[in-house]
């Protein structure tokens, strides 16, 4: 066998190396367009709501927290906080069972933040720079008969069986 002549071999490479970019610019593992079938997972969040709580959404502006409601029966809840502001903001609770607090987030993001809720008031507010003194606060109010306790959920009484089936 003969070597190629320099030429030849210079078009081989160029041509191979042509071909790398074009492969390499296809799978760029954006999940746009690949044709390899495969696909990029979107970014995890930061956090999700657990089964069993009950979602509140929560809006963080510059400078005020802003929930659906005031007063809530005790039990497990998720608040997903949106930071819809222009500074990073963070959303914590405090009250009888002490505090909880959730990741600091930046505008556009959100997180969510779980905590159990018994009878009592609770402070929420934006633990970032000094937020709080700023008026970006609020309180609730948890009384009541508790939430996802099924043992505490009154049941409707069952219909009594008269048809003598037994059944």
């Amino acid at each position: 066998m003969t070597n190629p002549k320099p030429r030849t071999r210079a078009l081989l490479g160029l041509s191979a190396a042509a071909l790398a970019g074009v492969l390499a610019a296809c799978g760029g593992g954006d999940g746009g367009g690949s044709s390899s079938g495969t696909t990029t997972p979107p970014p995890a969040q930061k956090s999700t709501t657990p089964a069993g709580a009950t979602q509140v959404k929560t809006d963080l502006a510059d400078f005020k927290i802003t929930l659906p409601q005031q007063t809530f029966t005790p039990g497990t809840y998720a608040f997903v906080a949106t930071n819809t502001g222009h500074h990073d903001h963070a959303l914590e609770v405090e009250g009888p069972d002490g505090e909880n607090r959730s990741d600091t987030i930046s505008p556009g993001e959100s997180t969510t933040l779980t905590v159990t809720l018994k009878d009592g008031t609770y402070e929420i507010y934006c633990p970032v720079d000094g937020h709080k003194d700023l008026g970006m606060k609020t309180e609730i109010t948890v009384a009541g008969a508790p939430v996802n306790n099924p043992a505490t959920t009154p049941s409707t009484p069952a219909t009594p069986n008269t048809s003598g089936n037994g059944y």
